[in-house]
């Protein structure tokens, strides 16, 4: 599905754990919505997910139905990889073939009927973009770490597969650069759903739902004053991030780094 076919993804309402209905009529997303889904582990994160990467029908076991534009999905939507409008990136995402990164791309390429052209050019920049692990067009897909491959598939949904829908489960655990992603992904106008445990990317997201006992228990819009704490926030990521590269680079951590500049967050 191209993006000027996409106008929006709807989620209606299942059962929780107990049978109970989940409480909410229905969430809907479109071109450049940011969500991300919170809750503890064994909450029903994953699921949600999963019932929009099948594009559920009351098929599952929560009971939730999705709609494309307002409709059921086709049944070429739901059985042709190449029509569906959805690609789902985990943390867990392993690629086994044994094949150049520009070999994986072309591949792709081929198979949506695309010219490759400069494309697989611009989908490794792209990704090198997200990651401080440089990828290079000749590395092997089977030698990237987990930060490289996940970074390298998010561009290729962008620029190759021209996903209008992205669902990126706790892929900031690889280490990407997720600032630098969500910038991305909205000015390509992609509707994404992060999976996450992470602060910093629950606060910068449109919305955050919250989920307990497998289904939905809120649908939070964050409000002035949550904004606010996103600088404090974005500043002690940053140190972390700086903090993680230096380690990977075996310097020794001194008291040269800037944590004295940080502001102090009060409650």
């Amino acid at each position: 599905m191209e993006r000027d076919q996409f106008m929006e993804l709807t989620v209606l309402p299942g059962t929780d754990r107990c049978g109970e209905r989940e409480g909410f009529d229905r969430i809907t997303l479109r071109p450049g919505d940011t969500v991300s889904i919170v809750g503890s582990t064994g909450s029903g994160k994953s699921a949600f997910i999963n019932d929009i990467e099948v594009l559920a029908q009351k098929d599952t076991v929560t009971g939730r139905s999705i709609l494309i534009n307002g409709a059921p999905p086709s049944d070429d939507m739901v059985r042709d990889p190449a029509k569906k409008p959805i690609a789902l990136i985990t943390q867990n995402t392993r690629v086994i073939a044994d094949l150049t990164v520009s070999r994986f791309l072309a591949l792709h390429t081929k198979a949506r009927d695309t010219d490759a052209g400069e494309l697989i050019t611009r989908t490794v920049a792209l990704a090198n973009e997200f990651t401080g692990e440089k990828i290079a067009g000749s590395t092997r897909m089977t030698s990237l770490s987990g930060g490289q491959t996940r970074s390298l598939l998010i561009a290729d949904a962008i620029m190759i597969g021209q996903t209008p829908i992205l669902l990126l489960d706790e892929v900031e655990n690889a280490g990407i650069f997720k600032e630098k992603v969500i910038r991305c992904l909205k000015h390509y106008e992609k509707a994404v759903i992060f999976v996450t445990h992470d602060p910093l990317l629950s606060l910068i997201t449109d919305r955050r739902i919250v989920m307990k006992h497998g289904a939905v228990v809120d649908v939070l819009e964050p409000k002035d004053e949550e904004r606010e704490m996103i600088s404090h926030v974005s500043r002690i990521d940053a140190f972390l991030v700086e903090l993680r590269e230096r380690i990977r680079a075996g310097d020794l951590i001194t008291g040269d780094m800037p944590m004295c500049r940080m502001p102090r967050v009060t409650a």
